[in-house]
């Protein structure tokens, strides 16, 4: 469950599954982003060196996919990393 939300539509399915990766967000303070501003990666360090807050790309710990009520695909923010 995250904020509330169960991601899997039933309790043995495995589908939304937890990620590092480099999430391109307008601001830190968000708790789910459109799949496609996500690029999932291997590992922590990957996440962090392909990481640009300049360019508002940070690295993170998401679980997802997940289907909005709105049919968007996206993914939810568990933790934020510095870079």
């Amino acid at each position: 469950m995250v904020n509330g939300y169960s991601l899997d539509p039933h309790p043995r399915a495995n589908f939304a599954k937890e990620h590092y990766a480099v999430v391109r967000i307008p601001r830190i303070k968000r708790d789910r982003v459109p799949a496609s501003s996500v690029e999932i990666v291997d590992d922590l360090e990957t996440a962090i060196a392909q990481a640009n807050p300049d360019e508002k790309f940070y690295p993170a710990k998401v679980v997802g996919p997940a289907r909005s009520s709105e049919g968007v695909t996206l993914y939810y923010i568990l933790e934020m990393f510095d870079s």
